[in-house]
């Protein structure tokens, strides 16, 4: 296992270093901290000069997609928590343990809860702000129709030219209004809309079939897949998914596979499922390597 520790903070680049380090077995299963000891002491008898590194305040960061960093903590396993071949900054600031990080997030995010449970959201379209209960009331920009979540594309239906289909872009789309953030549901109907939605106010034929219509298309046809997606939606609703979006997501998948040429209802229900249970795969994996990688 090869790891390369770089120092970058300071303003004069003439201090900066890098140190390849390949790593003995017994480092492997100790705590990170000793690479940081290793490295400091190398600087020191380097560059150090006048201005020496402490270790006991500095500590190792992997570097995010993002450039933001994220500490890893010093009682932390190498080979667990540092993958071969990553790139480690040595940042200044105390280096924590694992304890000493669980007990921050934890605070933070009862700070969070306490936050949230003293102030209420804008019920404008677009709009993520938060405010005490009580007011003030700040100044919003949001969009007046909802949002539509059609196939893979997302956008305002009062804004159809701006579409996105990645989450963060979509939330990052401006409104096309401005005003005072409010408490008040400006309409008592959908707060989002879909393809079926879309056909009707187009006059396109009938909306498209529910898990209901596919489980009879099961009867017929002897697939096994409706009773699957039907407790499916009914844990991903307990998760906070609402089914008219899990209906929504899995119409879409039906219409795609549809266009490409399959017909038969059961065939069509087999494909949703196998589409559906691929893409929840994929989401868990992807959720399962970040937490490697920002250990």
């Amino acid at each position: 296992m090869k790891v390369l520790l770089h120092y970058e903070e300071n303003e004069n680049a003439a201090l900066h270093k890098s140190l390849k380090i390949t790593l003995p077995k017994s480092w492997k299963t100790g705590p990170s901290s000793k690479l940081l000891d290793q490295f400091v002491e190398s600087y020191n008898g380097t560059l150090g000069g006048n201005n020496p590194l402490d270790a006991s305040q500095l500590h190792l960061a992997l570097k995010q997609s993002d450039e933001s960093f994220v500490m890893i903590a010093s009682d932390a396993t190498v080979v667990d928590d540092i993958p071969d071949r990553a790139d480690v900054y040595i940042r200044h600031g105390t280096s924590k343990t694992k304890q000493d990080m669980a007990t921050e997030e934890r605070q933070a995010q009862e700070a969070r809860e306490r936050e949230r449970q003293d102030s209420v959201a804008c019920t404008h379209f677009g709009c993520r702000n938060r405010f005490p209960k009580q007011g003030p009331f700040p100044e919003c920009r949001y969009h007046k129709s909802p949002p539509v979540f059609h196939e893979t594309a997302k956008f305002w239906s009062c804004c159809p030219q701006k579409k996105a289909y990645d989450w963060e872009d979509f939330q990052n789309i401006p409104g096309c209004m401005t005003g005072i953030c409010t408490t008040v549901k400006e309409t008592e109907g959908k707060q989002f809309l879909g393809g079926t939605d879309l056909r009707e106010q187009a006059g396109e034929g009938t909306p498209l079939k529910s898990i209901d219509d596919f489980n009879k298309a099961q009867a017929a046809g002897g697939s096994t897949a409706a009773p699957i997606l039907e407790r499916l939606a009914g844990v991903l609703e307990e998760l906070g998914i609402e089914k008219e979006l899990f209906q929504q997501v899995t119409n879409g998948i039906r219409e795609e596979k549809r266009r490409s040429g399959i017909s038969g209802e059961a065939e069509l229900l087999d494909q949703v499922k196998e589409e559906l249970g691929a893409k929840l795969k994929a989401a868990v994996k992807a959720i399962a390597v970040e937490q490697l990688r920002i250990k």
